[in-house]
């Protein structure tokens, strides 16, 4: 099985989303704010098709964001604010139509969903039975490399409370928000599963590695 990990920005209160998350605003109101610090790096601009953009810590952090990535999971409300059927079925994510992700990505829904491929190499395939199957076929599709849980709070946290998980970076960011999703909660101790192994910081955010050093 692949290696499975994550990589998230969270406030200093605990949220990696805002509240109120919309169409307009999905990563809530404030939500957007937790990721500047990246959004400036050189390894974003690329990963944007763009010239220039920041060096150093951050950079190097952004970067193994896709470092060996091979495939992506996500939760349904991660790619789109449907909700229900998917009834005429435009709705093709977030991002555009060249998608930051790369790889084959795996949606976790309870409503079934032909694939939907996007340019850059990104394919949306919509898995209806559950993590584990989801993790399954994102290995098989990821070959030699590694996958990335894309977020958002809840399927990260059905995967560490699965003891799936290998490997993680949390971004702290001084900002409070004061309210949304929360990331280290209903995790029945598997958080006691990991040690982190890196500390490091830039003006804008503290950057932690996490690695597992039992199977809980």
């Amino acid at each position: 099985m692949s290696k499975l990990k994550f990589s998230i920005s969270m406030s200093l209160d605990g949220f990696v989303a805002g509240p109120r998350q919309s169409r307009e605003e999905p990563l809530g109101e404030g939500g957007e704010s937790l990721h500047e610090w990246a959004f400036v790096t050189r390894s974003f601009h690329q990963m944007q098709g763009k010239e220039g953009g920041e060096t150093g810590v951050d950079d190097e952090q952004a970067m193994a964001w896709s470092e060996n990535t091979g495939a992506t999971i996500m939760g349904r409300n991660m790619f789109g604010p449907i909700r229900g059927p998917w009834g005429d079925e435009q709705w093709k994510g977030w991002w555009g139509d060249d998608p930051p992700y790369h790889t084959p990505v795996f949606v976790l829904t309870h409503h079934a969903r032909e694939p939907v491929e996007m340019q850059g190499g990104t394919t949306f395939n919509f898995v209806t039975d559950g993590i584990e199957a989801a993790l399954e076929q994102a290995s098989d599709a990821a070959g030699d490399g590694e996958i990335s849980i894309g977020g958002g709070a809840s399927t990260v946290q059905q995967y560490l409370r699965a003891r799936l998980v290998d490997e993680f970076r949390v971004h702290v960011v001084p900002l409070l928000l004061g309210g949304g999703e929360r990331l280290f909660e209903h995790l029945d101790g598997a958080t006691a599963d990991y040690e982190c192994v890196e500390s490091v910081a830039s003006p804008t955010v503290t950057h932690y590695a996490f690695v597992r050093t039992r199977s809980g």
